[in-house]
Protein backbone atom coordinates (compact mmCIF):
# COMPACT_ATOMS: atom_id res chain seq x y z
CA UNK A 1 0.00 0.00 0.00
CA UNK A 2 1.42 3.42 -0.95
CA UNK A 3 0.55 6.91 0.13
CA UNK A 4 0.34 8.23 -3.43
CA UNK A 5 2.50 10.80 -5.24
CA UNK A 6 4.46 13.20 -3.04
CA UNK A 7 3.02 16.12 -5.03
CA UNK A 8 -0.43 15.32 -3.63
CA UNK A 9 0.82 16.23 -0.15
CA UNK A 10 1.96 19.66 -1.23
CA UNK A 11 -0.16 22.83 -1.29
CA UNK A 12 -1.16 24.30 -4.64
CA UNK A 13 1.51 26.51 -6.19
CA UNK A 14 -0.02 29.93 -5.45
CA UNK A 15 1.46 31.94 -8.30
CA UNK A 16 -0.63 30.01 -10.83
CA UNK A 17 -3.64 31.96 -9.52
CA UNK A 18 -2.13 35.24 -10.76
CA UNK A 19 -2.01 34.23 -14.42
CA UNK A 20 -5.22 35.99 -15.51
CA UNK A 21 -4.33 39.17 -13.60
CA UNK A 22 -0.86 39.18 -15.17
CA UNK A 23 -2.48 38.98 -18.62
CA UNK A 24 -4.66 41.98 -17.78
CA UNK A 25 -1.66 43.98 -16.56
CA UNK A 26 0.36 43.09 -19.68
CA UNK A 27 -2.41 44.50 -21.88
CA UNK A 28 -1.82 48.03 -20.53
CA UNK A 29 -0.77 50.44 -23.26
CA UNK A 30 2.50 51.24 -21.46
CA UNK A 31 3.15 47.61 -20.50
CA UNK A 32 3.11 45.76 -17.22
CA UNK A 33 4.78 46.92 -14.01
CA UNK A 34 5.41 43.64 -12.23
CA UNK A 35 5.69 44.26 -8.50
CA UNK A 36 4.50 40.78 -7.56
CA UNK A 37 7.87 39.08 -7.10
CA UNK A 38 11.05 40.13 -5.32
CA UNK A 39 13.45 39.31 -8.15
CA UNK A 40 16.54 41.56 -8.35
CA UNK A 41 16.80 43.49 -11.61
CA UNK A 42 19.97 45.51 -11.05
CA UNK A 43 23.40 44.29 -12.19
CA UNK A 44 25.35 41.73 -10.21
CA UNK A 45 28.25 43.68 -8.62
CA UNK A 46 31.43 43.81 -10.71
CA UNK A 47 33.53 42.51 -7.80
CA UNK A 48 31.41 39.36 -7.76
CA UNK A 49 31.44 38.89 -11.55
CA UNK A 50 35.23 39.23 -11.52
CA UNK A 51 35.56 36.59 -8.81
CA UNK A 52 33.32 34.19 -10.75
CA UNK A 53 35.35 34.64 -13.93
CA UNK A 54 38.62 34.08 -12.07
CA UNK A 55 37.28 30.79 -10.70
CA UNK A 56 35.82 29.53 -13.99
CA UNK A 57 38.45 26.78 -14.33
CA UNK A 58 36.93 24.32 -11.85
CA UNK A 59 37.34 20.73 -13.11
CA UNK A 60 37.03 18.86 -9.82
CA UNK A 61 34.06 18.07 -7.60
CA UNK A 62 33.36 20.50 -4.77
CA UNK A 63 32.87 19.17 -1.24
CA UNK A 64 29.55 19.40 0.56
CA UNK A 65 31.11 21.22 3.51
CA UNK A 66 32.50 23.84 1.17
CA UNK A 67 35.78 25.69 1.09
CA UNK A 68 37.25 26.83 4.36
CA UNK A 69 37.54 30.29 2.83
CA UNK A 70 33.79 30.31 2.07
CA UNK A 71 32.89 29.42 5.63
CA UNK A 72 35.37 31.92 7.06
CA UNK A 73 33.91 34.67 4.85
CA UNK A 74 30.47 33.94 6.32
CA UNK A 75 31.85 34.01 9.87
CA UNK A 76 33.65 37.31 9.22
CA UNK A 77 30.53 38.88 7.68
CA UNK A 78 28.28 37.82 10.54
CA UNK A 79 30.76 39.22 13.06
CA UNK A 80 31.34 42.50 11.19
CA UNK A 81 27.77 43.27 10.23
CA UNK A 82 25.65 41.50 12.83
CA UNK A 83 27.68 41.16 16.03
CA UNK A 84 27.82 37.36 15.94
CA UNK A 85 30.51 35.77 18.10
CA UNK A 86 31.48 32.20 18.99
CA UNK A 87 30.85 30.78 15.52
CA UNK A 88 33.45 28.35 14.20
CA UNK A 89 34.10 26.72 10.84
CA UNK A 90 32.09 23.65 11.90
CA UNK A 91 29.03 25.87 12.38
CA UNK A 92 28.73 27.07 8.76
CA UNK A 93 27.49 25.21 5.69
CA UNK A 94 27.26 26.80 2.21
CA UNK A 95 24.18 25.74 0.23
CA UNK A 96 22.79 26.21 -3.27
CA UNK A 97 19.97 28.65 -2.60
CA UNK A 98 18.11 29.16 0.66
CA UNK A 99 14.75 27.97 -0.72
CA UNK A 100 16.10 24.47 -1.36
CA UNK A 101 17.51 24.38 2.15
CA UNK A 102 14.27 25.59 3.75
CA UNK A 103 12.16 23.13 1.79
CA UNK A 104 14.36 20.15 2.70
CA UNK A 105 15.33 21.10 6.27
CA UNK A 106 12.70 19.06 8.13
CA UNK A 107 13.23 15.97 6.00
CA UNK A 108 17.01 16.12 6.40
CA UNK A 109 16.72 16.51 10.18
CA UNK A 110 14.70 13.30 10.41
CA UNK A 111 11.39 15.04 11.13
CA UNK A 112 8.37 13.19 9.76
CA UNK A 113 4.91 11.75 10.41
CA UNK A 114 3.69 12.39 13.94
CA UNK A 115 5.97 15.39 14.36
CA UNK A 116 4.87 19.02 14.50
CA UNK A 117 6.43 22.07 12.81
CA UNK A 118 5.55 25.70 13.51
CA UNK A 119 5.99 28.67 11.21
CA UNK A 120 4.72 32.29 11.17
CA UNK A 121 1.05 33.11 10.62
CA UNK A 122 2.09 35.22 7.62
CA UNK A 123 4.73 33.21 5.85
CA UNK A 124 6.64 32.36 2.74
CA UNK A 125 4.92 29.15 1.49
CA UNK A 126 8.11 27.04 1.55
CA UNK A 127 7.90 26.46 5.32
CA UNK A 128 4.57 24.68 4.81
CA UNK A 129 5.93 22.85 1.77
CA UNK A 130 8.89 21.57 3.80
CA UNK A 131 6.58 20.21 6.51
CA UNK A 132 4.31 18.55 3.95
CA UNK A 133 7.27 17.01 2.11
CA UNK A 134 8.43 15.42 5.38
CA UNK A 135 4.92 14.21 6.16
CA UNK A 136 4.82 16.26 9.38
CA UNK A 137 1.95 18.32 10.77
CA UNK A 138 2.31 22.08 10.74
CA UNK A 139 0.78 25.09 12.45
CA UNK A 140 0.93 28.66 11.14
CA UNK A 141 0.95 30.88 14.22
CA UNK A 142 2.75 33.74 15.93
CA UNK A 143 1.65 32.56 19.38
CA UNK A 144 3.64 30.00 21.33
CA UNK A 145 0.50 29.11 23.28
CA UNK A 146 -1.13 27.85 20.06
CA UNK A 147 0.86 24.62 20.37
CA UNK A 148 -0.96 23.73 23.60
CA UNK A 149 0.55 20.65 25.27
CA UNK A 150 2.32 19.57 22.07
CA UNK A 151 5.98 20.31 21.49
CA UNK A 152 7.06 21.16 17.94
CA UNK A 153 10.20 19.46 16.70
CA UNK A 154 11.04 22.51 14.60
CA UNK A 155 10.01 26.16 14.81
CA UNK A 156 10.65 28.67 12.02
CA UNK A 157 11.14 32.39 12.54
CA UNK A 158 11.38 34.92 9.71
CA UNK A 159 12.66 38.35 10.68
CA UNK A 160 12.65 40.59 8.71
CA UNK A 161 9.52 38.90 7.45
CA UNK A 162 8.28 38.07 4.00
CA UNK A 163 5.66 39.37 3.15
CA UNK A 164 5.04 41.95 5.88
CA UNK A 165 8.52 43.37 6.45
CA UNK A 166 7.99 42.99 10.20
CA UNK A 167 11.05 42.93 12.46
CA UNK A 168 10.85 40.91 15.67
CA UNK A 169 12.19 42.82 18.71
CA UNK A 170 14.99 41.61 20.95
CA UNK A 171 12.77 40.62 23.89
CA UNK A 172 10.52 38.51 21.68
CA UNK A 173 13.49 36.73 20.10
CA UNK A 174 14.93 35.99 23.55
CA UNK A 175 11.59 34.59 24.70
CA UNK A 176 11.35 32.28 21.69
CA UNK A 177 14.93 31.03 22.16
CA UNK A 178 14.25 30.22 25.82
CA UNK A 179 10.90 28.56 25.02
CA UNK A 180 12.50 26.31 22.39
CA UNK A 181 15.44 25.37 24.59
CA UNK A 182 13.15 24.45 27.47
CA UNK A 183 11.34 22.00 25.16
CA UNK A 184 14.17 20.73 22.97
CA UNK A 185 12.66 22.38 19.86
CA UNK A 186 15.02 23.20 17.01
CA UNK A 187 14.77 26.92 16.24
CA UNK A 188 15.63 28.07 12.71
CA UNK A 189 15.57 31.74 11.77
CA UNK A 190 15.24 32.71 8.11
CA UNK A 191 17.21 35.97 7.94
CA UNK A 192 17.47 36.48 4.18
CA UNK A 193 16.35 40.15 4.40
CA UNK A 194 18.49 41.12 7.39
CA UNK A 195 20.37 43.80 5.42
CA UNK A 196 17.21 45.21 3.84
CA UNK A 197 16.17 47.46 6.75
CA UNK A 198 14.66 50.94 6.31
CA UNK A 199 13.98 52.31 9.78
CA UNK A 200 16.42 54.47 11.76
CA UNK A 201 14.79 53.38 15.00
CA UNK A 202 17.24 51.13 16.92
CA UNK A 203 14.27 49.16 18.24
CA UNK A 204 13.44 48.17 14.65
CA UNK A 205 16.96 47.05 13.71
CA UNK A 206 16.90 43.42 12.59
CA UNK A 207 18.82 41.08 14.86
CA UNK A 208 20.19 37.66 14.03
CA UNK A 209 19.22 34.70 16.17
CA UNK A 210 23.00 34.13 16.34
CA UNK A 211 23.57 37.47 18.10
CA UNK A 212 24.70 36.82 21.69
CA UNK A 213 22.19 39.46 22.85
CA UNK A 214 19.50 37.09 21.61
CA UNK A 215 20.86 33.65 22.46
CA UNK A 216 22.79 34.41 25.63
CA UNK A 217 26.12 33.57 24.01
CA UNK A 218 25.19 29.97 23.17
CA UNK A 219 24.37 28.57 19.72
CA UNK A 220 22.79 25.41 21.14
CA UNK A 221 19.61 24.48 19.28
CA UNK A 222 19.58 27.49 16.96
CA UNK A 223 20.29 27.91 13.25
CA UNK A 224 20.13 30.88 10.88
CA UNK A 225 19.61 30.84 7.11
CA UNK A 226 21.23 33.58 5.04
CA UNK A 227 21.07 34.38 1.34
CA UNK A 228 22.98 36.72 -0.96
CA UNK A 229 20.17 36.90 -3.53
CA UNK A 230 18.67 40.13 -2.17
CA UNK A 231 21.63 41.99 -0.64
CA UNK A 232 24.00 41.36 -3.58
CA UNK A 233 21.75 40.73 -6.62
CA UNK A 234 22.90 37.12 -6.70
CA UNK A 235 19.58 35.33 -7.16
CA UNK A 236 20.91 33.71 -10.33
CA UNK A 237 24.03 32.45 -8.54
CA UNK A 238 22.06 30.58 -5.82
CA UNK A 239 24.46 31.58 -3.04
CA UNK A 240 23.32 30.96 0.52
CA UNK A 241 24.54 29.44 3.77
CA UNK A 242 23.41 27.98 7.06
CA UNK A 243 25.05 28.86 10.38
CA UNK A 244 24.63 28.06 14.05
CA UNK A 245 24.73 25.01 16.32
CA UNK A 246 27.63 22.80 15.07
CA UNK A 247 25.76 19.64 16.09
CA UNK A 248 22.76 20.53 13.91
CA UNK A 249 24.98 21.68 11.06
CA UNK A 250 26.79 18.33 11.34
CA UNK A 251 23.51 16.40 11.06
CA UNK A 252 22.57 18.28 7.91
CA UNK A 253 26.07 17.89 6.50
CA UNK A 254 25.96 14.11 6.94
CA UNK A 255 22.68 13.83 5.03
CA UNK A 256 23.70 16.27 2.32
CA UNK A 257 26.98 14.40 1.75
CA UNK A 258 25.03 11.25 0.95
CA UNK A 259 22.81 13.17 -1.45
CA UNK A 260 25.70 14.90 -3.18
CA UNK A 261 24.36 18.37 -2.41
CA UNK A 262 27.25 20.75 -3.04
CA UNK A 263 27.69 24.40 -3.89
CA UNK A 264 29.78 24.73 -7.08
CA UNK A 265 33.30 26.05 -6.54
CA UNK A 266 32.99 29.15 -8.75
CA UNK A 267 29.86 30.25 -6.88
CA UNK A 268 31.70 29.84 -3.59
CA UNK A 269 34.43 32.20 -4.81
CA UNK A 270 31.76 34.66 -5.89
CA UNK A 271 30.14 34.43 -2.45
CA UNK A 272 33.45 35.09 -0.73
CA UNK A 273 33.88 38.27 -2.77
CA UNK A 274 30.32 39.40 -2.09
CA UNK A 275 30.51 38.84 1.67
CA UNK A 276 33.80 40.72 1.90
CA UNK A 277 32.55 43.84 0.09
CA UNK A 278 30.17 46.25 1.84
CA UNK A 279 30.25 49.02 -0.78
CA UNK A 280 27.97 47.33 -3.31
CA UNK A 281 25.49 46.57 -0.51
CA UNK A 282 25.28 50.26 0.42
CA UNK A 283 24.78 51.22 -3.23
CA UNK A 284 21.97 48.71 -3.73
CA UNK A 285 20.37 49.67 -0.42
CA UNK A 286 20.21 53.29 -1.62
CA UNK A 287 18.55 52.24 -4.88
CA UNK A 288 15.89 50.27 -3.05
CA UNK A 289 15.33 53.02 -0.50
CA UNK A 290 14.58 55.52 -3.27
CA UNK A 291 12.15 53.16 -5.04
CA UNK A 292 10.48 52.26 -1.76
CA UNK A 293 9.89 55.91 -0.85
CA UNK A 294 8.32 56.69 -4.24
CA UNK A 295 6.00 53.70 -4.17
CA UNK A 296 5.02 54.23 -0.56
CA UNK A 297 4.03 57.86 -1.18
CA UNK A 298 2.07 56.90 -4.29
CA UNK A 299 0.20 54.08 -2.55
CA UNK A 300 -0.66 56.23 0.45
CA UNK A 301 -1.92 58.98 -1.87
CA UNK A 302 -4.33 56.40 -3.29
CA UNK A 303 -5.74 55.54 0.12
CA UNK A 304 -3.58 52.57 1.01
CA UNK A 305 -2.29 52.01 4.53
CA UNK A 306 1.20 50.54 4.82
CA UNK A 307 1.60 48.14 7.75
CA UNK A 308 4.96 47.04 9.19
CA UNK A 309 7.32 47.17 6.15
CA UNK A 310 10.20 48.42 8.28
CA UNK A 311 12.47 45.94 6.46
CA UNK A 312 12.54 43.45 3.52
CA UNK A 313 11.93 44.39 -0.13
CA UNK A 314 8.16 44.82 0.07
CA UNK A 315 5.40 47.18 1.14
CA UNK A 316 2.55 45.46 2.99
CA UNK A 317 -0.41 47.50 1.79
CA UNK A 318 -4.15 47.46 2.45
CA UNK A 319 -7.32 49.36 1.63
CA UNK A 320 -9.38 47.25 4.04
CA UNK A 321 -10.85 45.12 1.26
CA UNK A 322 -10.44 41.60 -0.05
CA UNK A 323 -6.92 41.27 -1.46
CA UNK A 324 -8.15 39.92 -4.80
CA UNK A 325 -10.23 43.08 -5.36
CA UNK A 326 -7.08 45.12 -4.87
CA UNK A 327 -5.11 42.84 -7.21
CA UNK A 328 -7.81 43.20 -9.89
CA UNK A 329 -7.99 47.00 -9.60
CA UNK A 330 -4.24 47.44 -9.84
CA UNK A 331 -3.97 44.94 -12.72
CA UNK A 332 -6.44 47.08 -14.66
CA UNK A 333 -3.85 49.88 -14.34
CA UNK A 334 -1.07 47.58 -15.51
CA UNK A 335 0.38 46.99 -12.04
CA UNK A 336 0.75 43.41 -10.80
CA UNK A 337 1.04 42.77 -7.05
CA UNK A 338 0.87 39.65 -4.89
CA UNK A 339 -2.33 38.94 -2.93
CA UNK A 340 -1.75 38.65 0.80
CA UNK A 341 -3.75 35.43 0.87
CA UNK A 342 -0.73 33.69 -0.68
CA UNK A 343 0.98 34.03 2.69
CA UNK A 344 -1.80 32.90 4.99
CA UNK A 345 -5.34 33.74 6.09
CA UNK A 346 -4.05 36.73 8.08
CA UNK A 347 -3.14 38.44 4.79
CA UNK A 348 -6.57 38.41 3.16
CA UNK A 349 -6.92 42.20 3.18
CA UNK A 350 -3.36 43.04 2.16
CA UNK A 351 -1.23 42.96 -0.96
CA UNK A 352 2.53 42.63 -1.14
CA UNK A 353 4.15 45.27 -3.33
CA UNK A 354 7.78 44.62 -4.28
CA UNK A 355 10.09 47.52 -5.03
CA UNK A 356 12.59 45.44 -6.99
CA UNK A 357 11.53 46.76 -10.41
CA UNK A 358 13.73 49.12 -12.40
CA UNK A 359 13.64 52.87 -11.79
CA UNK A 360 11.74 53.29 -15.07
CA UNK A 361 9.06 50.74 -14.15
CA UNK A 362 8.70 52.13 -10.62
CA UNK A 363 8.26 55.60 -12.12
CA UNK A 364 5.56 54.19 -14.42
CA UNK A 365 3.72 52.66 -11.45
CA UNK A 366 3.94 55.92 -9.51
CA UNK A 367 2.54 57.86 -12.47
CA UNK A 368 -0.41 55.48 -12.80
CA UNK A 369 -1.16 55.52 -9.08
CA UNK A 370 -0.95 59.31 -9.01
CA UNK A 371 -3.13 59.91 -12.08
Amino acid sequence: MTSGPVSHRLPDFPWDKLTAYAATARSHADGIVDLSVGTPVDPTPAVVQDALRAAADSPGYPTTIGLEATRQAAIDWLARRHGVTGLGLDGVLPVTGSKELIGSMALHLGIGPGDLIGYPALAYPTYEVGAALAGAESIATDSLTAFGPRTPRLLWLNSPANPSGRVLPLEHLRKVVDWCRDRGTILVSDECYIECAWSDDPAERPLSILDPQVNGGSLDGVLAVHSLSKRSNLAGYRCAFLAGDPALVGELLAVRKNLGLQMPGPQQRAMIAALADDDHVAEQHARYAARRALLRDALESRGFRIDHSEASLYLWATRGEDCWSTVADLAAEGILVAPGEFYGAAGREHVRVAFTATDERVAAAVARLSA
